[in-house]
C-alpha cells in the first residue's frame, strides 16, 4: 500500500524561499505521475504543479516561474521549491500520486482517483 508523506512546511516571509517533500512508500513510484496540490484558507483545493514518470512538468500559471517541482525515483521523492512567495501562496499543501500508471501530467488537474498525503502548512507572512 502506497503512502504519502510530506515534510518542509512553515512561516516564511512574502518574497523568501521554501522546499517543500514528499516521501512515497511502496513499489509503484517510477511509472506514477505525482503533483502538488494546495488549498488555501477557506477555498477549495487547487493544482499547483505536476511532474510525470518521464519528467515531463506542468504548472498552474499563478506559480509559473516562481516553482519548480522535481522528483528523485531512487529516493521515490518529489519535491516543490518555491521562491518569490507570495501570501497567495499561503495553504495546505498535499503531495498526490496518479491512481493509475502513464497518467498525463494534464489529467492530473483533474484530481479524480489520487492517492493523497496528509498535507503540510506553508504560511507566507505579509
Amino acid at each position: 500500500q502506497v503512502q504519502l508523506v510530506e515534510s518542509g512546511g512553515g512561516l516564511v516571509q512574502t518574497g523568501g524561499s521554501l522546499t517543500i517533500s514528499c516521501a512515497a512508500s511502496g513499489p509503484t513510484f517510477e511509472t506514477y505521475t505525482m503533483a502538488w496540490f494546495r488549498q488555501p484558507p477557506g477555498k477549495e483545493r487547487e493544482f499547483v504543479a505536476a511532474i510525470s514518470w518521464s519528467y515531463i512538468t506542468k504548472y498552474a500559471d499563478s506559480v509559473k516561474g516562481r516553482f519548480t517541482i522535481s522528483r528523485e525515483k531512487a529516493k521515490k521523492t518529489v519535491t516543490l521549491q518555491m521562491n518569490r512567495l507570495k501570501p497567495e501562496d499561503t495553504a495546505v499543501y498535499y503531495c498526490a500520486q496518479s491512481g493509475d500508471p502513464f497518467t498525463t501530467t494534464q489529467a492530473m488537474r483533474d484530481a479524480s482517483g489520487l492517492l493523497w498525503g496528509q498535507g503540510t502548512q506553508v504560511t507566507v507572512s505579509s
